[in-house]
């Protein structure tokens, strides 16, 4: 199989943190979507996303969330996602939350980026920043007590987000920056895919 990724996006980043975290690097080909000019993926998935995952029959799989599932199945199971029950889907929830964090900022993102500033629209940021806030409150309730794909999502979610240099989200959770400068200096799958500086 093969992931198409790119470290810049904390979706993509996510499914390249969970092959190293899985273990999967000599079953998983990475193959880097800022490098690669054939533009494959617009072929493959009509949504012309990363990340995605290709199976050895040439079936695209998409998008993050479903991907570390199929990882976690290749895996064996039972690794990053409880295999059953409502753990799993309390595990599945919590990364739809950080999911929403990633989504929220880069929303925002485009604003700032697709729009001028006379064209932007403060009560559509505000509306974005809410969610934010919202689903950080939740994290900072109940900081994540294992690595599972939750807190990968989080994690990857948080670095997106700390690229804004308008937003300190450090001040409003408190434990949950505690928790992500620990992962950040602990976890191997974080180190191993960090973006390089370029």
């Amino acid at each position: 199989m093969k992931l198409r990724y790119s470290l810049g996006s904390p979706f993509a980043r996510k499914a390249a943190m969970a092959v190293h975290a899985l273990g999967l690097l000599d079953r998983i080909e990475m193959i880097d979507h800022d490098t690669d000019k054939t533009n494959v993926v617009r072929h493959i998935n009509p949504l012309h996303k990363i990340p995605m995952l290709i199976a050895d029959d040439g079936t695209a799989i998409f998008d993050s969330p479903v991907i570390l599932e199929c990882l976690d199945e290749i895996a064996g199971g039972g690794k990053i996602f409880p295999a059953r029950g409502l753990d799993r889907y309390k595990t599945l929830s919590r990364l739809a939350l950080a999911d929403g964090i990633a989504e929220a900022a880069i929303l925002i993102h485009y604003e700032d980026r697709w729009r001028e500033e006379h064209q932007r629209a403060p009560k559509w940021i505000a509306h974005q920043q809410g969610k934010i806030e919202r689903a950080l409150a939740v994290f900072e309730s109940d900081v994540p007590r294992s690595f599972d794909a939750a807190a990968i999502g989080l994690f990857c979610a948080l670095t997106f987000l700390g690229q804004r240099k308008d937003w300190n989200w450090r001040e409003s959770a408190p434990k949950t920056a505690a928790w992500y400068d620990d992962v950040k200096r602990n976890e191997a799958c974080v180190i191993a895919t960090e973006p390089r500086q370029k």
